[in-house]
């Protein structure tokens, strides 16, 4: 049986998420925000006050990332950090005003770059591709806990 690259679904994902990757990067970059940094934004804009450990498991990344990006976001003035006060081995990540005046034309940015995913389809199929797409993921995560 010969490989066709074009029929295979971990290819075709790869090759969508590094597409999306950049054309979030570039809508991201007029605010001076990086793609990790946004990722770790959009938590804390629906729940300020995580931990980074909390933060790096709602990202899906290790916590050595996750501090290395969390250094960079506050030395740019868009977070600090402060003792948790039920656990003083760890530090609650507090959004500044700075990252609050970014949620609205941040989060446009990124709605920008994702209608990029699935530009020129009629609604039904779009709805289709993100259903099939959730399904997907939802069988290589059972998969991993299996």
């Amino acid at each position: 049986m010969e490989f066709d690259r074009n029929r295979s679904a971990g290819i075709l994902a790869s090759e969508i998420a590094r597409l999306y990757a950049a054309a979030l990067q570039g809508a991201l970059q007029p605010l001076a925000l990086s793609r990790a940094q946004y990722l770790a934004l959009s938590e804390l804009w629906l729940e300020d006050g995580l931990t980074q450990r909390q933060l790096a498991e709602r990202v899906g990344v290790e916590q050595a990332t996750m501090a290395n990006t969390l250094v960079r976001m506050e030395r740019d003035g868009l977070i600090e950090k402060k003792p948790n006060p039920d656990d003083g081995r760890s530090q609650q990540i507090w959004l500044t005003e700075v990252a609050r005046r970014l949620q609205a034309p941040a989060t446009d940015a990124a709605a920008r770059a994702n209608e990029l995913v699935a530009e020129g389809l009629p609604v039904a199929e779009r709805e289709l591709f993100f259903s099939m797409l959730a399904r997907v993921i939802a069988n290589l995560r059972a998969d991993r806990s299996s």
